[in-house]
């Protein structure tokens, strides 16, 4: 018996939170991002979620956002879907964004909560559905409580559902019943945005996830799906318990994931580049460790 979510994935199943490279001295290195973007779709991923948080969307230029889009849409033609990130914590802005990456050839955005300002969940409503009008584009929202001070409310989250444009969710809320409440009352599409959620999520009727940390890995996530897809569910918790090392190395080590991948990605070969400040590179300790859980991930031997 095989599964199939209550939601129709509309930007694929496996998506890649892509890191955004950068040249030694800092400036944006989009052949880079052509040969990443290319080995993250051949290695399983259905999407890529261009300058999100992890893509240091907070550091590169309106123009850099842009030029990105249009460089990886050349790298990966129609062999995946390419969401863009246009979140600010400026309406305005974030419309204008939008629009930018319509022209550059995105197939959707990726709307964050407005940030610091905490708007009340009746404007915060208004901020989505004037992004969501504003161009052509599928939106998929973003909530993550935990980076932004604001939680889009469930239901608010089935208020906007009813926008035809408004499709999709990245959920880092950690509230597990709201997301299933938002998922019995909508047909969103709900991906996880957790790493360490991504299976249970799943088994309960999302359309996949937007993992950091399958810029490293993205086969070794991408088989969690597949087992649980074709029934075979204790492969599928075993392959979600194989990853735990690697997504608590990246993802709970008191870094940006950001951080994290670029570092691991750069002891792989794989184009990554410097952070750009405020941020700062992992130490050779944090670094070692990354290692070690990769290894550990990859390892033929491993069991658990």
């Amino acid at each position: 018996m095989t599964y199939a979510p209550s939601s129709a994935p509309p930007f694929g199943r496996a998506l890649c939170a892509m890191i955004t490279p950068f040249t030694e001295e800092g400036a944006l290195d989009l052949d880079g991002a052509q040969r990443l973007a290319d080995r993250l779709v051949r290695e399983g991923c259905d999407g890529l979620v261009l300058s999100g948080t992890t893509g240091e969307s907070p550091t590169t230029s309106d123009a850099e956002k842009a030029a990105l889009v249009r460089a990886v849409r050349e790298a990966v033609g129609d062999r995946a879907a390419l969401v863009a990130g246009v979140g600010t914590a400026d309406t305005r802005h974030t419309v204008e964004l939008t629009l930018e990456a319509e022209k550059a050839g995105a197939d959707g955005v990726l709307v964050v909560t407005p940030y610091y300002s905490r708007p009340p969940q009746d404007a915060l409503e208004a901020h989505f559905r004037e992004v969501a009008d504003a161009s052509g584009l599928p939106v998929m929202l973003y909530d993550i409580p935990g980076r932004t001070g604001t939680r889009i409310e469930p239901d608010t989250m089935i208020r906007l559902a009813g926008h035809p444009r408004i499709v999709a969710v990245k959920d880092c809320s950690y509230d597990f019943l709201g997301t299933q409440k938002v998922l019995f009352r909508t047909e969103l599409a709900y991906y996880a945005g957790c790493d360490e959620h991504i299976l249970a999520l799943y088994a309960v009727g999302a359309a996949g996830y937007v993992s950091t940390v399958a810029n490293v890995a993205p086969a070794r996530l991408r088989a969690i799906l597949d087992a649980f897809d074709a029934g075979d569910t204790a492969t599928a918790a075993r392959l979600q318990r194989r990853a735990t090392p690697l997504i608590e190395a990246m993802m709970s080590a008191g870094l940006p994931g950001t951080v994290t991948a670029k570092a691991l990605l750069t002891h792989l070969g794989h184009p990554a580049g410097p952070v750009r400040p405020p941020l700062r590179p992992a130490d050779e300790d944090t670094v070692s460790s990354l290692r070690e859980a990769y290894d550990t991930l990859t390892s033929h031997g491993a069991r658990h």
